[in-house]
């Protein structure tokens, strides 16, 4: 891997980076209306194990929550595809470090909401999303 460990292989990552957070805002979109909701309702049913139907968006509340929750990581997966493609070159570190602090505090705060609101099973899966996210990331890629 740390042949790997390139500048390169750091501005490739980051736009796996940027569809695994924004791919999640069009299925929470979808979940705005209710002829397209399942698939953003099977998210979090899936997110709060067990699977067992019990996640509803009969809600406006529900719907409007999924809305700003598709809107903000679809917008924060454009961001992350933006920093790879326009400004990487120029500051890969600080762009590095910035996508880092981002996803670390996400996980830690969805993680913890996730706890609190009784859906500690979300964990396991938010750990799994942010070692796809983070990936190579997490080390500092060596010049070349």
């Amino acid at each position: 891997m740390t042949t790997l460990m390139t500048h390169q292989f750091h501005k490739s990552w980051l736009k796996v980076t940027a569809i695994v957070v924004g791919s999640f805002g069009p299925v929470f979109f979808l979940g705005t209306m209710a002829a397209t909701a399942e698939p953003a309702r099977l998210t979090l049913d899936l997110l709060s194990w067990p699977i067992d139907g019990a996640t509803t968006y009969a809600s406006p509340d529900t719907r409007f929550l999924s809305a700003l929750t598709g809107g903000f990581l679809f917008g924060w997966g454009i961001t992350i595809w933006c920093l790879s493609a326009r400004v990487y070159d120029k500051a890969p570190e600080a762009v590095r470090k910035t996508v880092l602090a981002g996803i670390l505090s996400w996980f830690c705060l969805d993680s913890t909401g996730s706890v609190a609101s009784g859906n500690a099973s979300n964990v396991w899966f938010n750990i799994v999303v942010l070692f796809i996210a983070v990936g190579p990331l997490w080390k500092r890629a060596k010049a070349g």
